[in-house]
């Protein structure tokens, strides 16, 4: 059955080009919304322009192009969304939801990523300070379509996190959240190494008072020695010239049905074939990640 309201979105971060684990994700999102009749979205997520590669973001189009996507409308750039970000900070900070935080990382170091509320009433200055939002005591929990239920305490497994970084750049979580509910994206499939961000994702979102997407997380794709396949590890760049057999790859990673005449279609006609078998159950649960070679 179609579902018109269906607003899908890829939002890669140009910190690189892109690679097989981007592609399966891009693949899984364009597919779920296109077989549902939705729309697709494009953003860049730039937040972070020391890490940016120059001519990333182009790179990252042609090849989507080159492989035979399309989306809906313009790119959108959290670079040009600065003041939308900066606004909810003020208002949340002039309300005593978020709080400046001068802690170090080596003040931080030995709290396993779980901020320990040094700096929650100390009163500082937001100036030269990163900024953190406070969390409840509550447990956040929702049904992922492929990999099941997931829940999260906030206060024990997370602790207030930081919405703006002390060199003055945006934190993802806090990005994302108001980007989608911008957008209007109903339905979020992206990779699992996301999972454990969607609890505090919800935080904000009730916070702002946005409805909540339903949720899709693919398996990561590893390299051999068990490394998820990404910038970070210097992926290689994936070739133009190989678009069929790399979506045909994609597919089969993401457990859908590849029939051998589409060896000789063009890319175009993959995604066609791909969106008309759609099968979102099909793909694999956390526990069945498959490794990439691109040989």
């Amino acid at each position: 059955m179609k579902t018109p309201s269906y607003i899908g979105r890829f939002a890669p971060t140009p910190s690189g080009y892109l690679h097989f684990g981007s592609l399966v994700a891009a693949l899984a999102s364009y597919l779920d919304a296109r077989s549902a009749g939705g729309k697709w979205l494009m953003r860049m997520e730039d937040l972070d322009p020391p890490r940016e590669v120059p001519g990333a973001q182009a790179g990252i189009l042609k090849t989507l192009e080159a492989y035979g996507f399309e989306w809906d409308g313009d790119v959108v750039r959290q670079s040009d969304r600065h003041h939308a970000y900066q606004d909810i900070i003020n208002r949340w900070f002039s309300h005593g939801l978020a709080y400046a935080c001068t802690c170090s990382r080596k003040q931080l170091e030995n709290y396993n990523g779980i901020y320990p509320g040094f700096c929650r009433d100390a009163g500082h200055s937001p100036d030269n300070a990163a900024i953190r939002i406070r969390v409840p005591e509550l447990e956040y929990r929702f049904e992922d379509r492929v990999q099941g239920e997931f829940r999260q305490h906030l206060g024990r497994d997370s602790g207030d996190f930081i919405i703006r970084r002390r060199d003055g750049f945006y934190a993802y979580q806090l990005a994302v959240v108001l980007d989608d509910g911008w957008q209007g994206v109903t339905d979020i499939v992206r990779g699992a190494d996301l999972l454990d961000s969607t609890p505090r994702q919800l935080y904000l979102q009730e916070l702002l008072g946005l409805p909540q997407p339903r949720y899709l997380h693919v398996p990561l794709i590893t390299q051999p020695d068990g490394h998820k396949l990404g910038k970070s590890y210097r992926s290689p760049p994936l070739p133009s010239d190989q678009a069929t057999p790399l979506l045909l790859r994609g597919l089969r990673a993401l457990g859908q049905w590849v029939p051998g005449e589409l060896v000789y279609a063009s890319p175009r006609e993959v995604l066609d074939h791909a969106i008309s078998h759609w099968d979102a159950d099909s793909i694999p649960r956390l526990g069945a990640i498959e490794e990439a070679r691109i040989d």
